[in-house]
């Protein structure tokens, strides 16, 4: 009797993983267009909501609607086609938008406290556009993933070092180069 629910359980997993594939064959080209203008139309909302905003919170505003946009766009082309290149562009699409609206979000701030804001910004899009590169092809994208996420993360830690100065900056440095395997 275990078994069969062990077997029950496998065989519902089995299905919904295979689900948005199925969802992508069942889309019409209708449903993909009808997808398209219901977007546009949710970007023009959210592009009018932001008029009543000023200064740095309208443009974060903006970019928020673009990014919403952009990776809604993304997921509806995956939904229609099912293509594993099409999912990448999903993930792609994700870590631009992220990052855009972060770097948007950085404004706000001055002097080091912007260059630290905008490097971890970028060393979150690097990470997640690693990841999508890593799902695109295994093997040596890992290895270029994992070493573009050390060299982001020590950009990061090296612009945190340039808050300080003399002796204290240096040896942040080195222990930066070090930790994150620099020469």
């Amino acid at each position: 009797m275990n078994k069969l629910n062990i077997l029950r359980a496998a065989l519902l997993t089995a299905s919904l993983l295979t689900l948005p594939v199925a969802y992508a064959a069942t889309m019409t080209k209708a449903d993909y267009k009808a997808g398209k203008t219901r977007i546009s139309a949710d970007y023009k909302t959210d592009k009018a909501a932001c008029a009543s905003q000023a200064a740095n919170a309208k443009d974060i505003c903006l970019q928020e609607a673009k990014a919403k946009e952009k990776v809604a766009l993304a997921e509806l082309e995956y939904g229609y086609t099912g293509k594993a290149a099409d999912r990448t562009k999903v993930l792609v699409a994700k870590a631009e938008s992220a990052y855009a609206v972060a770097k948007e979000r950085c404004d706000d701030q001055a002097g080091n406290a912007k260059d630290v804001c905008v490097k971890e910004a970028k060393a979150v899009e690097v990470k997640a556009l690693a990841d999508a590169k890593m799902g695109q092809e295994i093997g040596e994208a890992k290895k270029d993933a994992a070493t573009d996420k050390r060299d982001a993360d020590y950009k990061v830690a090296v612009e945190k070092c340039d808050a300080l100065a003399g002796d204290a900056k240096s040896s942040c440095v080195a222990a930066a180069r070090t930790k994150f395997g620099q020469n």
